[in-house]
């Protein structure tokens, strides 16, 4: 068997958070080989680029970390993994010294690849169908933070008209409940205090073991070694009142919400092929309002979608203005291959897109300064990470405030009670101790 005891590899990771986690995962495959993981910016053995395809501009910077990694060491074993590997392994194989492209049922078995580690003459390629990512591939990450993303599913059954993720990772699909709930105790011995649940689409967890997503949040809730457990991204239609009345009853579950919206526009919503309209998503907001008023709620936003007429978005920013939401996450519309957005009439051109996006990033820094200025004075639980910097001790509430206060040793991976002061000039707020 090769010995890798005097090499070392780099990772370069970009997109969601579950290709942060699906990368934890993969780097502890290659530390158990005998690798020493470095920084990717470090000369490495060995470079790993987890990509990203979700947007033209994720595809951009997917080519431009592989020419990073094939520019700081030519002789560098250089694998490219990820959304756009399996979208675009062609594209991918032209970029000059890429030596391994794996689709999605090989990422998590590079090592079997890599034999002496030998530049190859050519891109060598392992791609996958659609029809055959049908395996669920466990993740999770941790490190030096008291944070954890926990993969939880994978793949996507909705096939919007604008997206290409259930192209790049196949149909829904995840692990058992007891097989999470022992994962997330191994986590919990690892010094992990927080969970972050983590996949495509989360609210359709059950699919390949005929459980419930509600069932998933109680099974972990009940897990007495974690202390906050965290949601990513549920869709409306999944986000049901059960579910958003148990996290006001928990002392675990966090009050923090990620909703994809898309569009405040009906009309551009059955374009997209949504599961839903806006008289649902307005109901979901207002209800978690009233049960958890200083929820943090973010929202994804598309803008320029093929169709979107300058009326239709100014339909759609009136009602998102009128939204109580914390946060935009907004984004121009982008092209994808292989998708029936491509076969809607009504192209939006690419510089009216950004001026729209621009108009929604603009609101979303006004409803995050108001949703700041209104925590100011309360009190919250924080969660301090362990860091390098010595001079504040930094952290998260359980609403997703990030907090600074003096350093303390003791505080670090320590939930701790404070009060809210002020915002400081990067976007926290420091608190005082209770």
């Amino acid at each position: 068997m090769m010995q890798y005891r005097d090499k070392k590899v780099a990772f370069g990771t970009l997109g969601c958070k579950l290709n942060f986690s699906e990368t934890s995962t993969i780097a502890r495959s290659f530390q158990e080989k005998g690798f020493t993981r470095v920084d990717f910016k470090e000369p490495a053995d060995v470079y790993v680029i987890n990509t990203c395809s979700v947007t033209d501009s994720a595809d951009k910077k997917s080519r431009g970390l592989i020419r990073q990694a094939t520019r700081q060491n030519p002789a560098a074993f250089v694998v490219v993994i990820g959304c756009y590997a399996q979208l675009k392994p062609e594209e991918a194989a032209s970029i000059e010294g890429v030596d391994l492209i794996l689709g999605a049922n090989d990422k998590f078995n590079i090592t079997k690849y890599l034999e002496n580690l030998e530049k190859h003459n050519h891109s060598e390629v392992h791609g996958c169908t659609f029809q055959e990512m049908t395996a669920f591939h466990a993740a999770s990450s941790f490190g030096d933070r008291t944070r954890s993303f926990l993969k939880v599913q994978d793949g996507c059954n909705y096939f919007c008209t604008y997206c290409t993720i259930p192209l790049a990772r196949g149909k829904s699909r995840n692990p058992s409940i007891a097989e999470l709930v022992t994962e997330t105790r191994n986590l919990a011995r690892q010094g992990i205090r927080e969970i972050n649940l983590t996949g495509v689409n989360i609210g359709d967890f059950g699919r390949s073991t005929g459980e419930t997503f509600q069932d998933l949040l109680k099974s972990l809730e009940a897990v007495d070694e974690i202390a906050r457990i965290r949601m990513g991204s549920v869709e409306p239609n999944l986000l049901t009142e059960e579910i958003i009345r148990m996290v006001a009853g928990s002392a675990k579950l966090a009050p923090h919400f990620h909703i994809p919206l898309q569009s405040g526009s009906d009309e551009v919503l059955e374009l997209m092929k949504r599961k839903y309209d806006t008289a649902l998503f307005r109901q979901r907001i207002d209800l978690i309002r009233h049960h958890l008023p200083d929820a943090f709620i973010g929202v994804d936003v598309i803008a320029g979608m093929n169709g979107e007429t300058e009326t239709l978005f100014q339909q759609a920013y009136q009602f998102i203005e009128g939204l109580d939401v914390s946060q935009l996450h907004a984004f121009p519309y982008s092209e994808r291959a292989n998708t029936r957005a491509l076969e809607i009439d009504g192209v939006v051109p690419v510089q009216r897109r950004k001026e729209r996006t621009q108009q929604l990033i603009q609101l979303s820094q006004q409803k995050l300064a108001g949703f700041y200025g209104r925590q100011l004075g309360k009190e919250a639980v924080v969660l301090f990470e362990n860091q390098q910097d010595r001079r504040f001790a930094a952290g998260w509430t359980e609403n997703y405030v990030r907090v600074k206060v003096p350093f303390q040793e003791q505080l670090l991976n320590q939930t701790v009670r404070v009060r809210l002061e002020s915002v400081m000039e990067e976007g926290t707020l420091s608190a005082v101790l209770i």
